[in-house]
């Protein structure tokens, strides 16, 4: 057990020292084996210190309530912390929800959240089913049912039409005791039926608005167990429903969807294997000596991969970093008759005797990433806190000392949850399979132009659609290195930008011989001023970087904008920390530099005086255009050499 006294003194020492990556991992494991609200004021308070010194997602939390909830916001806060969000939390006026809601004027619109939590109870926003179920006739049930729904859908509507703030939505909670005791279980028209039905409806109500999800509210109670979760004394008495280790539950499971609305997910997870994948040490044990099955005691370990399996089904990539003989490690993959996951299943692989620092980050070389989208799974402390003070943008997973809580702590972890699943999601792990295709045949080619000629490239541009918002979205929030402004926009943003007069929202998806890389790339382009088209957003996924896809959605937009009869292309690069793949762009592309800023850099293309030529190894199918090899068909050899001369010439 930590010394939770002699940890705290070690924080301030090393904050005092300016030791910051030293004094955020202490708070980590301090946090993760003393969580309290006595301890979140103190966390609270280093973080604050820390700020400026580490890297944060800020986020607006705005929570609306029908119950007091004061005391959730600081475990609130201090949980975020933990995960690499800046939380600025307000709650509203209590049991005012529903104004809030409706009232242009209310203070939720000008607190702009970036999330509004609807946290009402049963007992509050639907009585008759809580407190008078047994008095009501079947009619006057569905009758209730009908209003709250309505109720519900009227104040989600009207808040989405005057913000775009993500919405969580709390279901109902069935209660401990229902009203007609074990009767309710015996036949049709129950309570519980009744509070379900409610939380069928939210639901699709959910469905029906964009950026709106449901947090079930009635699942963490029952998980937690109905009988420990209310207070009713606490509730009678300050209108607090939740006893201590249910406002800790409540903050925690809160972080856990804030995490994927802040774009505070994992890309990859990394894992170890001798006693974290498997019991036993296998260069020891041999391949017959580890656990991995169904029985006892190899279930803490199958119950582990089979974590990892539905991790990986999310989208997130699997990799393993373990000092261990490579050959003994394989053999367990090949060998062992119960483990869920096979060597397949890993996007990448470091098995060797390296320290594991180096090793991770080796680890986002090759898969393109940058280091902070890795969490790291081991059971070894030692290594869990060399990472943690090495790598301090990295997620490190804490797991118990018992390893049949290791596939909690996975399930539990934040940065690994989703909140929606696009169809490059599912096939992520199949993307990378086929890029290391790709690798062989680019080392085999003569040069690079014939790579890229091996390739067979189609680039297919299509205006944004329902079917792509989601992905449109995802992309913004998690493209950082070919993203030249790196603007992060929500599922609703997105969609109202699309529907702006002069505003155009495009989607980018890349096929070649070895597959389909999936929806890749967005621009977002706007007429600024007479005559001129303002580049607002232009990404891709790092899985088509060095390919000359950006020459192809360059000559597009410019085409398209000489199309319309403007007279210039205008885009401007800011950078960041992890975006310098993207800074030569617009220069290597014939635009001219202007106006520059502290912010970043100005580039204008005179679409009267030059032009964008897609080169002709790319299949081109856009708006407006037939597919076809787009601007490729004649003078192929010389644009191709104009390609390559433009982008190495300086």
């Amino acid at each position: 057990m930590i010394d939770r006294d002699q940890l705290r003194r070690q924080i301030e020492d090393d904050l005092a020292a300016q030791h910051f990556p030293a004094a955020r991992a202490g708070l980590e494991r301090l946090w993760s084996a003393h969580p309290s609200a006595a301890l979140a004021g103190f966390v609270n308070g280093c973080y604050e210190r820390l700020r400026g010194h580490a890297t944060f997602s800020p986020l607006r939390v705005a929570v609306l309530r029908s119950f007091t909830v004061e005391p959730v916001l600081p475990l609130l806060r201090a949980m975020a912390w933990m995960q690499r969000l800046d939380v600025t939390v307000k709650a509203g006026e209590f049991n005012a929800y529903a104004p809030e809601l409706l009232d242009p004027q209310s203070w939720v619109h000008g607190f702009a959240p970036d999330v509004v939590i609807l946290a009402v109870q049963t007992r509050d926003v639907a009585p008759d089913l809580w407190d008078n179920f047994a008095d009501r006739k079947a009619d006057e049930v569905q009758a209730t049912v009908r209003q709250v729904l309505d109720d519900f859908r009227n104040q989600v509507r009207v808040f989405r039409s005057r913000s775009q703030a993500y919405v969580l939505l709390h279901t109902l909670e069935l209660p401990e005791h229902p009203s007609r005791g074990i009767l309710d279980a015996q036949a049709g028209g129950s309570q519980a039926e009744a509070v379900r039905a409610v939380n069928d409806g939210l639901r699709r109500i959910a469905g029906e608005f964009s950026g709106v999800y449901l947090f079930d509210y009635d699942a963490l109670a029952a998980a937690r167990g109905r009988a420990g979760w209310r207070d009713e004394q606490r509730f009678a008495t300050v209108k607090l429903p939740l006893r201590a280790e249910s406002m800790l539950a409540l903050a925690r499971e809160w972080v856990r969807y804030l995490c994927p609305l802040a774009g505070r997910s994992a890309k990859v997870l990394a894992v170890d294997l001798d006693n974290t994948l498997w019991g036993g040490v296998v260069a020891e044990d041999g391949v017959t000596g580890i656990h991995a099955d169904r029985e006892h005691p190899g279930i803490a370990w199958w119950n582990v991969q089979r974590a990892l399996l539905d991790v990986k089904r999310r989208g997130i990539l699997l990799a393993i970093c373990s000092k261990n003989n490579r050959e003994d490690a394989l053999e367990a993959f090949r060998a062992h008759p119960g483990m869920p996951l096979h060597l397949e299943d890993f996007a990448a692989d470091r098995i060797n005797w390296v320290d594991k620092p180096a090793n991770l980050r080796e680890i986002a070389t090759e898969l393109n990433i940058g280091v902070d989208s890795i969490a790291f799974l081991d059971d070894n402390p030692t290594e869990r806190d060399r990472v943690q003070r090495e790598l301090p943008g990295i997620t490190v997973i804490d797991l118990p000392d018992d390893p049949m809580g290791f596939a909690a702590a996975i399930r539990a972890c934040p940065v690994l949850e989703r909140l929606a699943a696009s169809e490059e999601d599912a096939e992520r792990s199949r993307y990378y399979a086929e890029q290391r295709q790709r690798a062989t045949a680019q080392e085999s080619a003569a040069n690079v132009e014939e790579f890229y000629r091996s390739l067979f490239q189609k680039v297919e541009i299509a205006r944004l659609s329902t079917s792509t918002l989601a992905r449109a979205s995802q992309l913004t929030q998690k493209t950082n290195q070919f993203n030249v402004t790196t603007r992060r926009y929500s599922e609703q943003q997105i969609a109202a930008l699309a529907e702006t007069p002069g505003c155009d929202v495009y989607t980018v998806r890349v096929k070649d011989r070895f597959g389909d890389n999936g929806l890749v790339g967005v621009m977002i382009t706007r007429e600024a001023e007479p005559g001129v088209c303002e580049i607002d957003t232009f990404l891709m996924s790092c899985r088509v970087i060095a390919r000359t896809v950006e020459t192809a959605m360059l000559s597009f937009l410019a085409d398209e904008s000489r199309a319309r009869g403007l007279a210039a292309l205008r885009g401007w690069f800011l950078p960041t920390a992890k975006n310098a793949p993207a800074a030569d762009l617009y220069r290597k592309h014939g635009f001219e530099a202007g106006a520059a800023s502290v912010a970043g850099s100005c580039w204008t293309l005179d679409l009267v005086r030059a032009e964008v030529i897609c080169p002709d190894w790319i299949e081109l199918t856009a708006p407006h255009a037939e597919a076809s090899p787009a601007s490729g068909q004649t003078g192929g050899h010389s644009q191709a050499s104009e390609y390559f001369e433009r982008a190495n010439a300086q």
